[in-house]
């Protein structure tokens, strides 16, 4: 359960059933945390790590089934020219281009837009241009090339865009159609296939370093749900998570699938930096073409709201987004943090209203996100 919902039933507000057992009492799957930084120490430059390499190649034998997770689509993350180091961004959003093996183009995953696949770098005009990071694409290469002849289903917002292609392609691994189901976060939870009896997870620290106070908790949550995927039935399951930071102690309480543990842990972080559960937040989002007016609006409104909030409120920014600009949009943020205020909605909506004809006069869009889920 999210943090927030555990920390109200342990006050009471809400029941708590535990369920400590698997059905029919099955052991949990053992998990094996591989360090990448000793792989990297020993020439082992492949996405995979020799253990998991191995285990791989001991199911494929056995004819058992494997889950291979990534929390990334595409092929590559980014394109860089090794000449000048020029990466290739979306002109319309702060965010780097992905590329994608099956079209050939490189996309942005927040608008949409897409090039074909440059063979020359834009600014320095060298051919050294390559694809850095990994993606599932990718992946799935790295897989047939290691293991000739394996059958990998693909499953990521490319392959099931169709309508019922989630399900034929689950129909077709649970048929046993398929040696390998590797996908993203929709292969994470809710699938049970008896013959499953290896989880690899590709770079558990995806979404570890995202700038989202909820990156350790999403990052546990990810780790054991997709854990849960292996030895669910006669045949006993291992999980494998590749990691550069196996020290952290979301991916160690992972291991040892001990909620209550990161639980403990993780309030301590909370509590110090002034988060949820101990604290609520409202974040309050302005949007513009235009870099100062976006500025503008932004702080005006906060001017207003300082004075008119408790003492014991926080006010964040304004400060740039953590993604500045979305479809030629530039971004601003504030973000509230406050426990005991009562009259928050009622200020809110009138600092809103007060801002309402200059905000439309000049078209600056503002949404207020309570109790946000994402902060990207």
């Amino acid at each position: 359960p999210a943090l927030e919902t555990y920390a109200l039933a342990t006050r009471g507000r809400y029941d708590l059933l535990s369920m400590k057992s698997r059905v029919g009492n099955r052991p949990l799957p053992k998990v094996h945390v591989v360090d990448m930084r000793e792989e990297m120490r020993e020439q082992n430059r492949s996405m995979f790590s020799r253990s998991l390499h191995q285990m791989i190649a001991d199911r494929l034998q056995k004819q058992e089934q494997i889950v291979i997770f990534l929390n990334r689509r595409g092929f590559s993350t980014f394109v860089m020219c090794r000449s000048c180091g020029y990466t290739l961004a979306c002109p319309h959003c702060d965010i780097s281009l992905t590329y994608h093996r099956t079209h050939h183009t490189a996309r942005c995953h927040y608008c949409g837009y897409t090039i074909s696949q440059p063979r020359h770098c834009p600014e320095c005009q060298s051919d050294h241009i390559r694809f850095f990071g990994t993606g599932t694409q990718k992946v799935e290469e790295e897989l047939a090339k290691l293991f000739p002849g394996v059958r990998v289903i693909r499953m990521d917002v490319d392959t099931t865009s169709k309508k019922g292609a989630h399900e034929a392609l689950l129909t077709k691994f649970r048929t046993g159609q398929g040696d390998i189901l590797l996908g993203t976060q929709m292969i994470a939870k809710g699938l049970d296939f008896p013959r499953v009896t290896l989880v690899g997870v590709i770079a558990a620290d995806t979404s570890l370093h995202l700038p989202d106070f909820r990156s350790a908790e999403k990052t546990f949550q990810l780790l054991t749900q997709v854990g849960g995927r292996a030895g669910r039935h006669e045949l006993s399951g291992d999980v494998v998570v590749q990691t550069y930071t196996p020290e952290h102690y979301s991916i160690q309480h992972a291991t040892h699938h001990d909620y209550e543990a990161f639980y403990q842990a993780e309030m301590v972080h909370r509590k110090k930096k002034g988060y949820p559960p101990f604290y609520r937040l409202v974040v309050i989002t302005f949007s513009h073409e235009d870099v100062p007016m976006v500025i503008r609006a932004a702080e005006q409104y906060a001017a207003y709201l300082r004075p008119r909030l408790a003492q014991t409120t926080v006010v964040l920014g304004p400060v740039a987004s953590p993604i500045a600009r979305i479809k030629d949009r530039f971004r601003f943020q504030i973000m509230l943090k406050y426990r005991d205020e009562p009259k928050i909605f009622d200020l809110l909506a009138q600092t809103t209203l007060h801002f309402d004809d200059w905000m439309k006069q000049n078209k600056v869009l503002s949404t207020i996100d309570v109790d946000p889920q994402m902060l990207l």
